[in-house]
């Protein structure tokens, strides 16, 4: 299942730890950061679509995911360690490229952020979906803030406790845990209570959609058997230490070119004053580079393989704008 479509695979070692990255094609470099819980893989047909139209798709496992290491300390999953990642994955794989096209979702928009944030001389352009850029609210820690708005079994402050998620997880099995994730649809905030995951009762059958298979739920879930949740969970546990670390850079702009895609049933374009901040000029304020917003409906979270046709062409028509 891998080895599909001609992709390649290798480890390269960044940071002193081992990256899996899996590449196909040749030309202008396009960097893939995928999201929780996922890997390499959910990008696989825009690995295939982007490297026949002429590029060079390269998508790391981040630390933590997949066959690239884990390192044990929780706090060696914060924003700095991971762009720092991939600017030195950028430096081994592509010396010759000053600057790449990136595409992120989820955690990997997150990440896509802090990387033009930090370091906007390697960013060609980017498309990110799904997670809009929030500026740092100096008054604030994130964790404080989620628990106000969404209480303690919202799934990120129900992350927080190391081993505590890990082991309710593992009651419920990879795979099942996997489908959970993958096929939610309810545009509302995710809460995972104690009694009650996903709300509903965990021996419900779940209808996979159209576009997820059963082999590949199931490529994703060998995966995650052999590694567990806990590396994707860290990156969770480091949103306070991120906010912390992030300090200097309150109130600055992310000033690389950049379009932004969301489905309308995507919980994070439902959550409380996303829609206002990305469509009444706060996220165009931050982002002045901001040249398309794509709202797709009829989507949910996992836009890019829900609607892979469709995110391939949105993602071709912007970045062919810059050669």
């Amino acid at each position: 299942m891998a080895e599909m479509d001609g992709i390649e695979h290798r480890t390269v070692q960044v940071n002193g730890i081992n990256m899996h990255i899996a590449e196909k094609g040749q030309g202008p470099l396009i960097l893939f950061i995928h999201g929780f819980p996922e890997l390499w893989y959910s990008w696989r047909h825009q690995i295939t679509a982007l490297a026949s139209l002429g590029y060079r798709a390269v998508a790391p496992d981040l630390r933590g995911f997949g066959d690239t290491d884990a390192p044990d300390s929780p706090t060696s999953y914060t924003c700095l360690h991971v762009v720092g990642d991939l600017i030195a994955l950028l430096d081994t794989i592509a010396p010759d490229h000053d600057k790449v096209f990136v595409v992120g979702h989820d955690w990997g928009a997150f990440i896509a952020w802090y990387l033009c944030l930090f370091r906007p001389d390697r960013v060609k352009a980017l498309v990110n979906m799904s997670v809009a850029f929030r500026p740092r609210n100096p008054q604030r820690k994130n964790l404080e803030s989620l628990k106000a708005v969404y209480g303690d079994d919202y799934y990120m402050c129900r992350f927080q406790e190391p081993g505590v998620i890990e082991a309710e997880f593992a009651k419920i099995g990879t795979a099942r845990v996997m489908k959970e994730f993958l096929t939610y649809r309810n545009p509302g905030p995710l809460f995972l209570p104690k009694d009650k995951m996903f709300g509903h009762s965990l021996d419900a059958p779940i209808v996979l959609p159209s576009w997820l298979s059963e082999d590949e739920v199931n490529y994703y879930a060998s995966k995650f058997e052999k590694t567990g949740f806990t590396g994707g969970i860290n990156y969770y546990r480091n949103l306070d230490l991120n906010w912390e670390l992030t300090a200097a850079w309150t109130g600055a702009q992310v000033k690389v070119p950049v379009k932004f895609i969301v489905g309308d049933q995507d919980l994070t374009y439902n959550s409380v004053g996303t829609k206002d901040f990305i469509h009444k000029g706060g996220f165009k304020k931050y982002v002045p580079l901001l040249e398309e917003v794509v709202v797709m409906e009829g989507v949910a979270h996992f836009i890019n393989q829900e609607r892979p046709d469709e995110i391939n062409k949105h993602i071709h028509d912007f970045i062919a704008k810059f050669h």
